[in-house]
């Protein structure tokens, strides 16, 4: 249950976007990199920046690799507790789209210590390890920052046979696309911020962004699961395009398939949509193809940044039913068979 009524202020009110949101456009990202220098990759370094990957993935030994991430933003939601939770369970999420098992974490947190009460950035902080916990690793140390805006999340690191990693570059012509949670996320938090979200509404909002993608490790057994990837802030279309990019081919929609948090179309139709909907779909417009018959409130969804968003996965057509029951056995009962990996230049077309 939500702590919401014992936060003292409004975290929201310190940031000027909230939870992946805060992103920097992928537009921007990928100029700004296009700038960076290159370095030499090591043999063992099994995944870099080269896909746009969740993690970096660096192999010790014939049984062992290591996956490293980092992920941190500021507030989407005012109550501390939940706050430090959504944040964790963020980070953690990369370690499971790589088929990995998390192990360690380290905090990162900057914080307004002058103008958040301690007990408040003490809330989020164990929030952060109720997930942590939840998720059986310890947070081992970290980093603090006396900031302007409040921030936190964490660096993970997991482990997972050089031969089980999933990537998102590794999808193959026919594969089935299925998504483990509902879309909306964004939306809702742009309603919260409006002050019109309702307490089942918020409710919904905590169990999507706090529900660990642990299936993630049992889905990286499967040699019929070529690729996988999490939702997080580009939108369901961003991060299929990096899927489709890596992997040189395309990708077919079905809008009437995807799974939605409750009442977000209605919301977003309402005109409850995060700007960093309007800047991913500016960053990457061009490369999808929309029926004439989606409606505005549904592209925003499908651009709409998800943070502590699902698992896409893109299987064998013979392994769906495996994939769905591996999902729906660890409590994601929505997940669903969303589109097609097709041939084609990488570009994705949404159908009805």
């Amino acid at each position: 249950m939500s702590k919401e009524t014992d936060a003292p202020v409004r975290l929201t009110s310190f940031s000027h976007g909230g939870g992946c949101g805060c992103k920097i456009a992928p537009g921007v990202l990928a100029e700004i990199l296009k700038k960076s220098s290159g370095f030499p990759i090591p043999p063992a370094l099994m995944v870099g920046i080269e896909t746009a990957d969740d993690a970096a993935v660096y192999k010790l030994n014939d049984e062992q690799a290591l996956i490293a991430t980092t992920d941190f933003f500021m507030p989407i939601v005012d109550d501390p507790y939940d706050f430090g939770r959504i944040a964790a369970t963020n980070a953690i999420s990369d370690i499971y789209a790589m088929g990995g098992t998390p192990i360690m974490a380290l905090a990162l947190v900057g914080m307004p210590v002058k103008q958040l009460p301690l007990d408040v950035i003490g809330k989020i902080l164990q929030g952060g390890e109720s997930i942590c916990a939840e998720a059986g690793i310890p947070i081992a140390g970290g980093h603090t920052i006396d900031s302007v805006e409040p921030i936190y999340g964490l660096v993970v690191m997991g482990l997972i046979h050089p031969s089980k990693v999933k990537r998102n570059a590794d999808a193959k012509l026919g594969d089935k696309l299925i998504l483990s949670k509902p879309l909306g996320v964004g939306i809702l938090s742009a309603a919260l911020k409006k002050q019109v979200l309702d307490k089942a509404g918020y409710a919904t909002m905590i169990d999507s962004t706090t529900k660990l993608n642990k299936p993630g490790q049992a889905l990286s057994a499967l040699d019929s699961v070529h690729a996988m990837t999490d939702i997080t802030g580009f939108g369901l279309l961003g991060h299929l395009l990096e899927v489709c990019r890596g992997s040189k081919l395309a990708a077919s929609v079905n809008m009437s398939a995807l799974p939605l948090l409750a009442n977000v179309e209605q919301l977003a139709g309402d005109g409850y949509i995060t700007g960093a909907s309007a800047r991913n779909w500016e960053a990457y417009g061009q490369s999808v193809i929309l029926d004439a018959q989606i409606s505005p409130a549904q592209q925003a969804l499908l651009t709409d940044p998800q943070t502590s968003g699902g698992l896409l996965v893109a299987c064998d057509p013979a392994a769906v039913d495996d994939v769905l029951r591996i999902f729906h056995q660890g409590g994601f009962l929505e997940a669903a068979v969303i589109g097609d990996i097709v041939t084609g230049e990488p570009l994705i077309t949404v159908l009805p």
